[in-house]
């Protein structure tokens, strides 16, 4: 799909305050480390991620949306009046309903950003992919000319689930279970804002969008509620755990095989050559899959922006937050040709092509 005089307008964001090193994550996992023998060590190197950043326990998932919302809206010229959409994307969410994006409209409103009261307001799902998603929404609605702005928001917690898996495999430890948790001790926190607009305030021009599915691997990574052995809830049925498990090995055989599709489909659709595009910005997971997807594209690293060494993989957030980082520290210059390279559990697959 292609787009025109529709733009990526600006970006907010808001970092998670509490910062866990991968060294601390070993500590609390000294129990599993010496009943199945692995060495002090072995997640920073298999990830590359040297610390993530966690919310304070207690922290609302929507305060971190309504901060990187609000952040994005005073940095940029686009009145809260005139989104005509506002898109929540993120796994995490307050409640099954209402939808999450209720809770950060209201909290605007709170803080003297009221969106239109016309504007469509509803949650996306679609796991690492649900920013992109709903850029490719809203982007929709101003192609046909229905809207002329939206905002998508976003905000992950990784301190729930990380602290149940490390207390689950503590309890049991097993080599298996250490290998299919090690993808949820990447996971960090944080919260993200997208200003996607029409010509009226344009931006980095969004030029289209490639996508791809490969819903036969939507069991490779999951991340959920299961019942809980031996726990009873009050009436007698077993009580809801939250639990998270990925086959790794699984997801970078046939993600890479998917994203090496979905880039072919992405030049196609841009009219662009690999030599043309200038910059890339993926989706953070950590050094594995980095590598070889970058290998299997043909890219030079040098040409790709890092944040998960420092960040961790925040789902949604993670290529959002890295393509802000990437504006602000200058890695992304006007004029650039960029690929914002998304990939989620499913498996599926989204490519954004901006000039930036």
């Amino acid at each position: 799909m292609r787009y025109e005089d529709v733009y990526i307008h600006g970006l907010g964001y808001a970092l998670a305050p509490v910062i866990v090193a991968t060294e601390d994550l070993e500590d609390a996992l000294e129990p599993t480390y010496r009943a199945i023998k692995v060495a002090h060590g072995q997640l920073q190197a298999m990830t590359g991620i040297v610390e993530r950043r966690w919310w304070e326990p207690g922290y609302p998932i929507t305060e971190g949306a309504i901060v990187a919302a609000q952040r994005c809206l005073e940095a940029h010229d686009v009145p809260a009046a005139d989104i005509g959409m506002l898109v929540y994307g993120a796994v995490c969410r307050e409640h099954f309903e209402p939808a999450t994006a209720c809770h950060v409209a209201a909290g605007l409103e709170a803080r003297g950003h009221a969106i239109a009261p016309t504007a469509a307001v509803f949650d996306v799902s679609n796991a690492c992919l649900g920013v992109i998603t709903g850029i490719i929404e809203v982007a929709g609605r101003i192609a046909l000319g229905q809207i002329e702005a939206g905002l998508v928001v976003a905000s992950e917690t990784a301190r729930e689930i990380n602290e149940a898996t490390i207390a689950r495999l503590n309890a049991d430890p097993t080599m298996a279970r250490f290998v299919s948790a090690v993808a949820t001790f990447t996971g960090g926190s944080g919260a993200v804002a997208v200003l996607v607009t029409g010509k009226t305030y344009g931006g980095h021009r969004l030029h289209g969008a490639a996508t791809r599915a490969a819903p036969t691997h939507h069991r490779l990574c999951r991340w959920g509620l299961q019942p809980h052995p031996g726990v009873s809830a009050p009436a007698g049925d077993p009580a809801l755990r939250p639990f998270a498990a990925t086959d790794a090995s699984g997801v970078l055989e046939h993600g890479v095989a998917l994203g090496k599709a979905t880039w072919a489909d992405f030049l196609e659709t841009m009219q662009w050559t690999p030599e043309q595009v200038d910059r890339t910005v993926c989706h953070q997971i950590g050094a594995a899959h980095r590598d070889t997807m970058l290998q299997a594209l043909g890219r030079d690293p040098a040409g790709d922006f890092v944040a998960y060494e420092h960040l961790g993989n925040i789902g949604t957030v993670a290529l959002p937050m890295a393509t802000a980082l990437a504006a602000e520290r200058d890695f992304l210059l006007p004029g650039q040709r960029v690929g914002l390279l998304g990939i989620g559990s499913g498996l599926n697959c989204m490519m954004l092509g901006v000039t930036w």
